[in-house]
């Protein structure tokens, strides 16, 4: 998987989600079993199939987490180079075609959200982006084509 670089706050947000399935939906994932149990024979359970199959879930999903922040790097914000487009530098562009500007976070791929205009550095735009400076032109191959980005500006 490589090592992914995030935010303390990205880190810090995956820790509670890991606290939160360890803590409370795990015991709750245990209790259900354990009540489906009592209902009696197993093989014609559905219940205690159902729960079962939830429990391998989340520990897949848990397994996913652990993961993620064991091969992740914290940075600190205060240390970013901005002379280029890098991981958690916000990137204005402006699509060449229709002059729309707008800007991204580039963060790594477990905080992005496009709700919040983060996206990941491995994403078509995003890797498209990294290493090129104000004034620059970034061709990005997406599903529809090349779309060529101007570099506006880059900050914190």
């Amino acid at each position: 998987m490589g090592i992914s670089y995030m935010t303390q706050e990205g880190y810090d947000k995956i820790m509670a989600d890991l606290d939160q399935l360890k803590s409370v939906e795990r015991a709750q994932i245990a209790k259900e079993i354990s009540e489906a149990r009592d209902k009696g024979d197993l093989s014609e359970n559905a219940e205690y199939h159902a729960a079962k199959d939830a429990q391998g879930l989340l520990e897949a999903k848990i397994n996913k987490l652990e993961l993620q922040l064991a091969d992740s790097k914290i940075i600190d914000e205060s240390n970013i180079d901005t002379s280029q487009v890098s991981v958690l530098t916000t990137v204005t562009i402006k699509n060449r075609k229709n002059n729309k500007q707008v800007a991204y976070k580039l963060v790594s791929e477990a905080e992005a959200d496009l709700k919040l205009k983060k996206i990941s550095v491995t994403s078509p735009i995003g890797s498209g982006l990294l290493g090129k400076k104000v004034g620059e032109i970034a061709e990005v191959t997406v599903p529809t084509g090349i779309i060529e980005f101007e570099i506006i500006s880059i900050d914190i």
